[in-house]
């Protein structure tokens, strides 16, 4: 009998050293004792087949850091990964992560995630979401945009002109850790 969750490829870069949120623990112990014991607090998603479920923060340290004059900051064109479309990915040089306040958890339905799927897992932890603000922040505009558009690599989900532009100012502060 299949696990009912289970870690997806995309979650696994999220470690300490890269530009991403990352948990501070094992990936065992991030789903035995954090996910699969808050699962039944799970909200949905923007569309049926995805879950955003609220985690403690502690142990939890943001890819996000906050910008400012003197921020070095690094652009390169690329794909996240093969068969995308490239695009400009900025982020910053300098800065350290910081610790969280608020974490999400981006769980996937098996069937949802298809070619996706990592598992035969009924969910599939595809991202964590720490911040180190306690009120949300959006997704970036670019991730927006190949969600939106139905591009490789995006879930198809629509997004108002006023989401767009929140997005854009949020992420003209902000850059994810280089």
């Amino acid at each position: 009998m299949p696990k009912l969750i289970s870690i997806n490829k995309l979650v696994r870069r999220q470690t300490a050293g890269s530009k991403y949120s990352h948990f501070t623990g094992t990936w065992k112990e991030l789903v035995e004792n954090l996910v699969e014991f808050h699962f039944g607090e799970a909200e949905q998603g923007y569309k049926e087949g995805i879950l955003v479920l609220s985690l403690p923060p502690e142990g939890f340290f943001s890819g996000v850091i906050e910008l400012d004059e003197e921020t070095p900051l690094y652009a390169k064109f690329a794909a996240r990964r093969q068969g995308e479309v490239p695009y400009i990915q900025v982020t910053a040089a300098g800065g350290e992560k910081l610790p969280a306040k608020a974490v999400e958890a981006i769980l996937y339905r098996h069937d949802v995630l298809g070619e996706d799927a990592s598992t035969k897992a009924g969910w599939e932890l595809v991202s964590l979401n720490a911040r180190s603000t306690v009120e949300p922040g959006p997704m970036t505009p670019i991730t927006m945009a190949r969600n939106f558009l139905g591009l490789t690599g995006g879930t198809k989900a629509d997004y108002s002109a006023e989401e767009f532009a929140e997005a854009i100012l949020f992420w003209s502060k902000r850059a994810m850790k280089g």
